[in-house]
């Protein structure tokens, strides 16, 4: 399988910008300082991002654990990141601890921190993506903006759809149905379809991820729940299942059904991992779920 590999930070000098740069986004437009040594970034779509083009973050809040890195990510990153979440929160920012670090740019999503942008630009400048990740290339790109290294987030995007096409090819995945599976703590089971980050990831590989079924998609998150009733629904040519937490996961009230499924009794269905396929939003991890697809059916 293919070895996904960041690009050195050392970028060629061509893309080094020469003076400080606007950069537009959800919220406006901010003046960029050319070179950012102490970027911020308050969501995981853009840590992977920013990592990804050879940048690593002095902080984030991303990471279910305060100071610890996404464990897909830890293969990237020697040592960890300081921490800016509130009490050990992964989404909320923590003011003091961010103007602690003396960014000189920070990374936000509307969606999340619309309501802190004045008071984060006032600490450093700040750039914000409509969404949290779900249409990760866009993240990437505007990380790249924001960096001045579009030509090295054009490359990597253009090689991530080039090796979802291989991939593809290598597994048959074209007219092949998959479903992306997720056994939540507290009983809930969630199905991820073409708007969500992995179910991008397989549908640029090739595979059918939403279907002509009577799923009920969630129109804004591009998901839907199952219950054990409605196991069938959960049937394709290929399933992968992930589980956010062994304890009180809701695989469990799937056990007696599970295996009526043709694809878990064929061999057919593959457990991955919850970290890089859930949270691993952006470049890298896109690229770990094309080591998985390739591993699991190459």
């Amino acid at each position: 399988a293919a070895v996904t590999t960041v690009p050195a930070t050392t970028v060629p000098a061509t893309t080094v910008p020469t003076g400080p740069r606007l950069v537009e986004h959800a919220l406006g437009t901010t003046e960029v300082p050319a070179v950012v040594e102490r970027l911020v970034v308050l969501d995981s779509s853009f840590l992977d991002a920013s990592i990804a083009l050879g940048v690593t973050p002095v902080g984030a809040t991303a990471g279910q654990t305060a100071g610890e890195l996404p464990a897909y990510l830890e293969q990237f990153v020697d040592g960890g990141l300081a921490s800016i979440g509130d009490a050990g929160l992964t989404v909320n920012p923590n003011l003091d601890a961010v103007a602690a670090l003396q960014p000189d740019l920070i990374l936000c999503a509307k969606v999340r921190h619309e309501a802190l942008f004045d008071l984060l630009s006032q600490i450093a400048p700040t750039v914000c993506s409509e969404s949290s990740g779900t249409n990760w290339t866009d993240q990437v790109t505007l990380t790249a903006e924001a960096l001045g290294l579009e030509p090295v987030a054009e490359q990597l995007l253009a090689e991530f759809e080039a090796r979802a096409d291989e991939v593809g090819e290598a597994v048959g995945a074209e007219g092949q149905t998959a479903r992306i599976v997720r056994f939540i703590p507290g009983g809930e089971t969630r199905v991820y379809g073409e708007p969500t980050f992995s179910g991008s990831v397989l549908t640029a590989v090739g595979y059918d991820v939403t279907g002509d079924t009577a799923l009920e998609w969630h129109p804004e998150f591009g998901m839907a729940l199952v219950s054990p009733e409605q196991f069938e629904l959960l049937d394709a040519d290929v399933i992968f299942a992930t589980t956010l937490a062994t304890d009180g996961s809701a695989r469990g009230s799937f056990e007696a059904v599970w295996g009526n499924l043709p694809a878990v009794a064929e061999g057919r269905q593959f457990d991955i991992d919850d970290s890089t396929w859930m949270t691993g939003i952006g470049v890298l991890g896109a690229n770990l779920i094309l080591d998985d697809v390739e591993a699991r059916l190459g």
